[in-house]
């Protein structure tokens, strides 16, 4: 649902992505890992069309992301870290104006904002200003927002942020059961039990580029450490510092 080849960007001298590949298929939940600066909101950026590759394709749904750009994008649901809101907007009115630019008829509208709604608790704030909603109300109707046209694949950056345990359980619920339905789940996140706990498989990137790939199982036998995914992440970043470090100074020694 999700194939990236070759997937490049550069900033001047810094590659910010370099040479990605990813395949990731229909109803997979996908975590998309990495420290700081490592180019995961980039190739997440890549991925949505919002950002055009240095080098490389990326095809959503069999669509290219550049020559087809409209469909692609009309496949997929897209939450950033720092999601927008219209704040004289109630978040009804959000939900229709959402419903609208998918154009989306009323009584669908009606019916899935009803439905999201009594999901993620947001009924008695229907008619709130969203400029007036806690950081976890926003989070939750932005969420809520993204899912009402029915997306097959949904994009996802730190979508906890600001949840409660209690909200933050719905959510990771309500993604489950999407992915179980045949959404391609694509979440990017710090918390690493997050992703422990929900994800097929994962992907690791540092310095642009993917160093780890596969199930929590794999990747424990790719660093070579047992336990939780938070030792497993933070060895193989390791593992990949001290390789670059070595091959700066083998470099460095080169005639």
């Amino acid at each position: 649902m999700i194939q990236a080849r070759s997937l490049a960007k550069h900033f001047g001298q810094l590659r910010a992505v370099d040479g990605l590949d990813l395949d990731i298929a229909p109803g997979e939940f996908f975590a998309f890992l990495g420290p700081n600066a490592a180019g995961k909101t980039t190739t997440i950026k890549m991925l949505t069309g919002l950002l055009k590759p240095t080098a490389g394709d990326v095809r959503v749904g069999g669509f290219d992301m550049l020559r087809e750009p409209e469909k692609a994008k009309a496949l997929l649901a897209y939450v950033p870290d720092f999601p927008f809101l219209y704040d004289k907007l109630t978040a009804l009115e959000f939900m229709q104006f959402v419903g609208d630019i998918f154009r989306m008829n009323r009584a669908d509208i009606a019916a899935g904002r009803d439905e999201l709604f009594e999901k993620f608790h947001l009924g008695s704030y229907a008619h709130e200003l969203t400029e007036n909603l806690s950081h976890g109300t926003k989070q939750r109707l932005v969420i809520a927002s993204a899912l009402l046209h029915q997306p097959q694949v949904f994009i996802i950056d730190e979508p906890m942020v600001g949840l409660d345990p209690m909200h933050a359980r719905i959510v990771k619920q309500e993604f489950r059961d999407r992915a179980r339905a045949g959404m391609t789940m694509f979440l990017s996140t710090h918390q690493l039990s997050v992703a422990e706990e929900i994800a097929d498989r994962i992907g690791i990137i540092h310095h642009g580029r993917l160093i780890a790939l596969g199930t929590v199982e794999e990747l424990r036998k790719q660093s070579g450490e047992g336990g939780a995914l938070e030792k497993i992440f933070l060895s193989l970043i390791d593992a990949e510092e001290a390789h670059l470090e070595k091959r700066a100074a083998a470099e460095q020694r080169a005639p």
